[in-house]
């Protein structure tokens, strides 16, 4: 699997952004212009994931002292479901070897909501590859967010509140 570092120079790259703005509901999304600013003002490791050069997905991690924010991460569509996102995940992982990692997700507990499965499958996935539930719930408009962590320490609603800020140095939507 080959790896590309993603800078603002990408802008332009149809797929990369058509995956991004496909993956993720657009209330979840920073729109894609603020986005590639955000890559140097944040130092984010936005890295895209080749099979030979067949394009096959995408993350975005936040490196931080404290623990290593995932971000985005998207595999397309076409490719779900067939170990792609295992051997991402698993590359992303050893790159990050020896420190703490957290995501947030959709939680797989929210009732209702539009897309109980997929987000009971994407839990799942994650506790497969090491990552425990924190128990740490946050509201994100309307969606419930779980918090994910993999390593050591824990996770807290001040260190989301930390992250949060940190981001609104850099970026925030209008509310």
């Amino acid at each position: 699997m080959k790896t590309v570092q993603i800078t603002p120079a990408y802008s332009s790259d149809k797929e990369l952004r058509g995956l991004y703005e496909s993956a993720f509901p657009e209330n979840e999304q920073i729109p894609w212009d603020d986005l590639m600013c955000l890559i140097d003002q944040m130092s984010l490791d936005f890295t895209a994931y080749y099979d030979n050069e067949a394009f096959i997905g995408f993350t975005i991690v936040y490196p931080r002292k404290t623990f290593n924010w995932f971000w985005y991460f998207a595999v397309s569509e076409k490719l779900r479901g067939k170990g792609v996102g295992q051997r991402i995940l698993s590359q992303l992982i050893k790159k990050y070897e020896g420190q703490s990692i957290v995501l947030d997700m959709e939680s797989p507990y929210q009732a209702p909501c539009p897309n109980p499965a997929q987000r009971k499958r994407r839990h799942a996935f994650y506790l497969r590859n090491g990552f425990r539930d924190t128990q740490v719930y946050r509201l994100y408009g309307d969606i419930e967010m779980t918090i994910m962590m993999l390593g050591p320490g824990t996770f807290t609603l001040q260190d989301w509140d930390d992250i949060t800020n940190e981001l609104k140095k850099f970026w925030w939507p209008d509310d």
